[in-house]
Order: C-alpha cells, then structure tokens, then sequence
C-alpha cells in the first residue's frame, strides 16, 4: 500500500510540523506502508501537474504549517489543482488525515478547512492531528506527544488498509447538487495533460505569443496597426459616404484637406457650387486643413459628432479660414449609422 504527504509549509527547520511528518513516515513505514513525501514549496509551479500523482496511492496526508491563518497558498493551489485536474472517481476513494500545527492562533480552523475541502472534492476524510505548539523544542522532545503521534497514524492506517466506512455527510449532497464547476467536461487523462501545459512555461509563454499574435492579425483586419492602415487606404474609403451625404450651396467653392493618421495619402475634398470631387492624393492649398485619427473621421461620418464639435472637444486640429469650417457641417449631413 502506499501512501503520499503534502506537506504546504515553507520548510523552516523549526516548524513543528515536520517532526510531525517524520514521525508518521517511520510509523507507516514499520507498517510496510510506502510513503512519498512532496514539500510544495520545492517546486512552486509543479503544483498543477501534481493531482496525477494520487493515481497509485491508497490514502493520503495533507500537512499545514499555521503561522499567522488558514492553511497557505500552497496547499490552497493543490487543493485547486485537484479540484481541476484531479480525477474525481479516485479521489472519491482516497482516505486523507489532516496535520496542523500552529505556532498562533487558528490551527482548528485550519483543520476544518482541510476537511471540508476534501469532502467538496469527493474524498474522505479521517480524525488528524491538530494542535497548537508554544514552544518547538519542548513540543519534539515530549514522550507524551510522540506516543498520540503514534497511536494517531496507526488509527489512520487501520481506517484505509480496512476500508472502513464513515457517516454520511451534508457535504455530498452539496456536491451533488450545488457545486456543479462551470467547465468542459474532460476525461481524467485529458485533465492530467491539461495540468501539464499549465504548469509548462515554455507552453504558456507559446500561448502568448500566439494571442499576440491573432491580436496584431485582427489590428491589420480591422486597419489599426501601420499594415492595416494601408490595406485599408487603398480601398479608398469614406469617399461614397461624403457623396451620399452632400448637400451643396450655391456659389460656394471650397477645398478641404484630411490628413488621417496612418495613412500615407490626405482625403482631399473639393467643392464647386454643386459640384464635388473628393479623392485621395495631394493637393496644392486648401482653405482648411485638418488632421484627425481615423476613428475621429468615422464618428463624423457615421454621424455620431459634428465636425464643429469635434473641433471644439479637440479630438481633432484644424487650421485655415475657419468660417469655411463653419460650413463643413452644413455641406455634409451624415445620418446616423
């Protein structure tokens, strides 16, 4: 039989705890009982991949350090993991003991919670070891304490080499039909391989790239990066809408002159009483030079501001005879899009 220790503390050489640990580990192994001990704190990242490893074990340990509250972030990204990545119908058959040891206040809080994270996750939990310790040295070199060490593993043992039953618990029925995760439905291997790339940073850092990558793409589709611009320039666009939405006055002959950014050509507007002409190039002079982003453009002839009140707002500059900018609306009545 084998049995697995997660242990969630920082590994200073006085926490109490891994006296603790040691202790079991030489009861269960006088148990013939194998035992692998995982220090979380060794490898951060690892964590993910980490539920795949309860596939070949009978029973497991999950040991917290308490040193100002709850069980540490450790633990608490196993316990997710397990949650994720596990496989629910082995863990449904894995026997845990709690250990906590505090040197402040909390360690029955903490030892709830392990519990009641376990019964959430399907597996059942067994009387553990919780208690709170002043004074480390005193702690480990007490008989008293090494002896309900003892008798505390070897009950654990007789639970999970027996399979002895437990009382039925609020917690299933909350599982079953309360706590339903809002994710895809993955087989155990497909979960063990997802928790893979999770913890793999060349394969995180590749998704990135890759999300960068179909932003840029995008950008250039909908013209917001250099590239698009051009694309987008070349298809001379915005020309039909100021056709659509002009409207002349007599014995007016006025020139304007956009400069968009990012684009490499002005939209050149020239009006002749009745007439117009707009394309884009370059012209000589224009009574009215103006300079804006392309979204800037879009919202005048989208009809979604007035050239006048972008003016005004300074999202756009302008520069010439301004009383022929006062006109501009006048001669364009873009609708509302």
């Amino acid at each position: 039989m084998k049995v697995n220790i997660y242990y969630g503390g920082r590994g200073l050489i006085d926490d109490p705890t891994i006296f603790v640990m040691n202790k079991i580990m030489t009861v269960l192994d006088e148990l013939n009982i194998k035992v692998k001990k995982y220090n979380l704190y060794e490898d951060k990242r690892g964590i993910a991949v980490l539920p795949k490893t309860l596939k070949d074990v009978d029973a497991v340990i999950l040991a917290a350090s308490v040193e100002w509250i709850g069980i540490g972030g450790l633990l608490w990204q196993f316990l997710d993991a397990c949650y994720l990545y596990g496989d629910k119908k082995k863990i449904n058959t894995l026997y845990m003991m709690p250990v906590v040891l505090a040197t402040t206040y909390g360690e029955k809080d903490a030892q709830f919670t392990l519990v009641k994270a376990w019964e959430m996750l399907g597996g059942i939990p067994c009387d553990g070891i919780c208690a709170y310790v002043n004074d480390p040295v005193a702690f480990e070199t007490s008989m008293e304490y090494a002896y309900l060490v003892e008798k505390r593993t070897e009950s654990f043992y007789r639970t999970f080499s027996k399979r002895l039953s437990s009382f039925p618990s609020s917690s299933f029925e909350v599982r079953e039909n309360v706590m339903r995760p809002k994710t895809i439905s993955l087989t155990p291997q497909e979960s063990e391989q997802l928790s893979i790339y999770v913890s793999n940073d060349s394969y995180v850092k590749q998704q990135k790239e890759d999300i960068q990558e179909l932003t840029q793409m995008f950008k250039k589709m909908m013209g917001d990066s250099p590239e698009g611009a051009k694309i987008f320039e070349a298809e001379e666009p915005y020309l039909d809408d100021f056709r659509r939405a002009f409207s002349p006055i007599p014995d007016v002959a006025v020139a304007f002159s956009w400069e968009i950014k990012g684009f490499e050509k002005k939209l050149i507007i020239e009006i002749d009483n009745n007439k117009l002409n707009c394309y884009y190039g370059k012209r000589d002079s224009a009574d009215v030079e103006i300079k804006s982003t392309k979204q800037v453009l879009e919202k005048v002839v989208y009809g979604e501001a007035p050239l006048q009140t972008s003016f005004m707002t300074g999202e756009l500059t302008a520069r010439g005879n301004f009383r022929v900018l006062h006109t501009f609306d006048t001669l364009f009545r873009f609708g509302k899009r």
